[in-house]
């Protein structure tokens, strides 16, 4: 059961045109706004940056749309995030990724549908939200003996952090479900 959100989106009527425009470019991405994105809207400049930082991972160079789906997704469910979960699940759906490997995953980060490199990076990237103060020298060269680089791997830590954040939020403010709003 889906609990009632404790904020209702209303972007300040000044900010109106910039979050039209915004959620035009999410919709004509992804074909909807998801409700999370509609809670960051009561804050224009907020939701802004986070839809850069979105677009910037969606249009990533070099780190597979997979990959970065599995590390939102698996630190969601580390979160408890419903939200999110369903939401990615649903892209690694998209992505023709299986589900029961993606699922497998929750509790056995191996089992993900991805290359061993990057389970190296997807490991590092969930070590980060879990165990910050246990990452090594050792965990970075790893990842650098798989073939990633320096700025691969700060981007998937970084990732998995600011999905982190917007897990919080979300769980903060009562959003865990699409179509709340």
């Amino acid at each position: 059961m889906s609990k009632t959100p404790l904020l209702q989106p209303v972007v300040p009527q000044a900010d109106q045109a910039m979050v039209d425009e915004i959620f035009g470019g999410v919709e004509a991405h992804v074909g909807f706004i998801p409700d999370g994105m509609k809670l960051y809207s009561i804050s224009p400049p907020v939701l802004q940056t986070f839809v850069q930082g979105v677009g910037y991972f969606l249009g990533h160079e070099s780190l597979s749309q997979e990959l970065l789906a599995m590390i939102r997704y698996l630190g969601s469910s580390d979160a408890g995030c419903e939200f999110c979960i369903s939401l990615n699940e649903g892209f690694l759906a998209n992505m023709g990724v299986d589900l029961d490997s993606v699922r497998a995953a929750r509790s056995n980060p191996d089992a993900a549908p991805l290359t061993d490199e990057e389970k190296v990076l997807l490991k590092l990237a969930l070590k980060g939200i879990t165990a910050a103060d246990d990452i090594s020298a050792e965990n970075i060269e790893n990842a650098r003996n798989a073939g990633w680089n320096d700025r691969q791997i700060f981007d998937v830590v970084a990732l998995a952090a600011n999905n982190r954040a917007f897990n919080l939020v979300l769980k903060t403010f009562n959003v865990e479900a699409q179509g709340v709003y």
